[in-house]
């Protein structure tokens, strides 16, 4: 039976001492690990090493974190990769671009090495349930054929590669841009068709809209933080692109036929 590679983890972390320790923990847990001392090296090693999941410091130099991190959403090589914050900061504003930025996980210093093992592994698995779920997606057809509603995940990376070169441009748009207030005027403009040519080619070959395809991926992420995380409904509404709770909660209902948080609460 062949080995799983192991995962890779790149920690970017000013503080040597600080960054050494997590280093340390993850390795001996069976990690691949990479350290950066700074987010200009930081980002230079998540495009070169493309890690499994990335830890980050907030108040840094060269860039701070927020940079970082949002150098890393608008790279398509680098924009999917799961990154959690390890920072001091504690406001809401800090939060909220955080969120706003596409964060996926926070980490309040100091913390033990224990706390971020749970967070590290929480996140992989969460990747990994996310990557089993678009699956059924996953085979490309030999031609493509129209899909079923829009409660199904997003596409998964090999699904986007069955299709003709401006289909996986704005797929790969929408999946790294699904967090921030987009329609199909800005991913006609990434793609550069006019929203009516996009509109028609991609109802041609998917079935669906670019709206129905960039809400289909924000169920998708918000169904998964509903799972995975503790965060309240109004912060998840903010992180997958709603800045109007009760905007959400109408979507919501309308795919699922339920509140965010019944259907968090029926399901643990």
């Amino acid at each position: 039976m062949r080995e799983q590679p192991r995962k890779k983890i790149l920690v970017i972390e000013e503080q040597a001492p600080v960054r050494n320790v997590f280093l340390d923990g993850l390795r001996d847990q069976g990690f691949d690990v990479i350290g950066a001392e700074n987010g200009r090296v930081g980002i230079q090693s998540a495009q070169d090493c493309l890690p499994d999941l990335i830890t980050c410091g907030i108040a840094m130099s060269e860039p701070n974190g927020f940079t970082v991190l949002e150098t890393l959403r608008r790279d398509p090589t680098t924009a999917i990769i799961p990154l959690i914050f390890i920072t001091v900061k504690k406001t809401r504003s800090d939060l909220h671009r955080a969120m706003e930025l596409g964060v996926n996980g926070y980490l309040f210093k100091p913390c033990t090495v224990e706390e971020l093992l749970r967070t590290v592994t929480a996140q992989l698995e969460r990747q990994s349930l996310l990557h089993q779920c678009y699956a059924a997606q996953s085979q490309p057809p030999t031609k493509p054929s129209p899909l079923p509603p829009a409660s199904l995940p997003a596409p998964s990376a090999q699904f986007i590669e069955s299709y003709d070169p401006p289909l996986r441009k704005a797929f790969r748009f929408i999946t790294t841009n699904y967090h921030r207030p987009i329609a199909l005027s800005d991913v006609a403009q990434a793609v550069g068709y006019s929203p009516a040519y996009l509109t028609h080619l991609m109802g041609q070959q998917t079935g669906q809209t670019v709206q129905q395809w960039i809400i289909q991926h924000r169920m998708a992420a918000a169904c998964s933080l509903l799972l995975e995380t503790d965060q309240p409904v109004e912060q998840i509404a903010v992180q997958v692109g709603y800045h109007h709770t009760v905007h959400f909660f109408r979507q919501f209902r309308r795919f699922h036929g339920t509140t965010p948080q019944a259907w968090r609460n029926d399901r643990r």
